[in-house]
């Protein structure tokens, strides 16, 4: 069973990853990159500092920070521990994809999929009582995480379980949070 889904995670990587074209190269290594980001996050701040306060941000603040040391270090210990391949290592697939920015760590899960779904779904906790389209952050993760299968790095799976890790962890936090420390 396992075997047939590493292979059906192999052959929708090649898929994915051959959507892929050197002329777009370097906006998908710009995507990928934490920095890039950074326009997003400050409208995203100013959002929720107009509703929730410098107090309450601060706090939330502080319990990203915790998120993202938790999905990153998970994904180190699972990476480890599991010791997958990365698709521009793996010798099956390797001269049938576009790598784009190789690696040589190991591939499951993505701690970029992880944080980036993990921070979406508790800032969204904040954001959808004051903005309807407040769904619309979510995007980040998507692009952010696809950038990672364009660039050969990671396959969907390691995507998939990094958004479910992620999701959980962003979910339980949002929660304890709202409990423990929202006053807006």
């Amino acid at each position: 069973m396992l075997e047939k889904i590493i292979a059906l995670d192999k052959k929708a990587f090649v898929l994915l990853n051959s959507l892929g074209s050197e002329k777009y190269d370097g906006f998908w290594l710009m995507i990928t990159k934490q920095w890039t980001w950074i326009p997003f996050f400050l409208l995203l701040f100013y959002l929720l500092q107009k509703k929730i306060g410098w107090r309450n941000l601060g706090i939330g603040m502080v319990y990203i920070a915790i998120l993202m040391f938790l999905c990153d270090q998970s994904a180190n210990l699972f990476k480890v521990t599991f010791e997958r391949l990365r698709p521009c290592n793996d010798p099956e697939i390797k001269d049938l994809i576009r790598v784009v920015k190789p690696s040589v760590t190991f591939s499951f899960f993505s701690a970029h999929a992880a944080n980036s779904m993990a921070s979406m779904v508790f800032v969204y906790g904040l954001l959808k009582r004051y903005y309807k389209l407040g769904f619309l952050i979510f995007l980040f993760p998507l692009i952010f995480a696809y950038s990672r299968i364009y660039l050969g790095v990671h396959f969907p799976g390691d995507i998939l379980f990094g958004y479910l890790f992620g999701g959980v962890f962003g979910g339980l936090l949002s929660k304890h949070y709202f409990k423990k420390y929202f006053q807006a």
